[in-house]
């Protein structure tokens, strides 16, 4: 008589945010698990505007019928400052943004992580095949979403980075926390007003909600040089009208779904001490989305 194998229960793992019902990550996290052979089952936790502390330390002490303990979260907007709060302990990424998108529910403290921007950065590097060294970049916002990505973007050595946003003294703050990074790295880091930020950027990335809100690209086309790269941090229907602003400027235009991806294999990694592949997730993933968008 053969003997009987079992099956590990599943981890559990979700994305926190409002909203999230339309999020991709189940999707990215459950290929991510099918290519790595990781035992993870992730979902969605939608959280109330005035209650994401509360809904992701139940989630974390929950349990699932047929599986295993939650392990971690994701965390998108709005919540990226308060997810820092309920960490014992900082990733340096982390620490540097004072803001989190992973949350990992380690047995003697959360941990707290940042993987945005180094998913931004490979998906620029990687899949748009664009090098940041030595160019010039724009980063429009100061909120949650940028502050992830700065220091990464920093790291990878454009010449100059400008930090444009509606307030300025907001930028101004977040530059400064970053100032001694940008030294290091030989980096000229700047911030301005959206309407002073400079023109002729080989590198522009919307890190604001403008996309989201249909509202106007919030910097005028003239930041664009002809063939620059013009990357929006959202994607499907909300990212067209960002992509249709870089196509009459002559820029190349990209959405955020390699961002997406990428980000998403990190936090994996952060949680399963594996890092899945990307490159056939990410080309599903935009199938399906345009067929969602068709």
């Amino acid at each position: 008589m053969r003997d009987r194998v079992d099956t590990p229960l599943r981890d559990r793992y979700a994305v926190a945010g409002h909203p999230v019902e339309h999020s991709r990550s189940p999707y990215i996290h459950a290929r991510f698990a099918e290519l790595t052979g990781e035992a993870v089952d992730y979902g969605r936790l939608p959280c109330p505007l005035d209650g994401f502390a509360a809904t992701v330390q139940a989630f974390a002490a929950s349990t699932g019928a047929g599986l295993g303990p939650a392990r971690g979260c994701n965390v998108t907007v709005p919540f990226k400052f308060e997810a820092v709060a309920l960490a014992a302990r900082l990733t340096p990424r982390a620490a540097l943004a004072q803001a989190a998108n992973t949350l990992r529910f380690d047995t003697d403290g959360w941990q707290a992580d940042n993987t945005d921007g180094a998913g931004l950065v490979r998906d620029i590097t990687v899949h748009a095949g664009v090098t940041l060294q030595g160019t010039a970049l724009l980063l429009i916002g100061a909120g949650g979403a940028a502050a992830g990505v700065l220091g990464p973007l920093i790291e990878a050595g454009p010449r100059r980075l400008v930090l444009a946003n509606r307030a300025p003294g907001k930028a101004q703050a977040l530059v400064q926390r970053h100032a001694a990074l940008a030294s290091r790295h030989g980096v000229v880091l700047q911030a301005a007003a959206l309407d002073t930020c400079g023109d002729g950027f080989d590198i522009v990335v919307n890190a604001t909600a403008s996309s989201l809100a249909g509202a106007a690209v919030p910097v005028s086309g003239h930041v664009l040089r002809a063939g620059a790269l013009a990357l929006d941090m959202m994607y499907g229907p909300a990212a067209q009208g960002f992509l249709a602003w870089a196509a009459e400027h002559g820029a190349h235009g990209r959405d955020g779904l390699g961002m997406l991806v990428e980000q998403a294999a990190e936090s994996f990694r952060f949680w399963r001490g594996v890092r899945p592949p990307t490159a056939t997730v990410l080309a599903d993933l935009r199938a399906a989305v345009a067929e969602d968008s068709a």
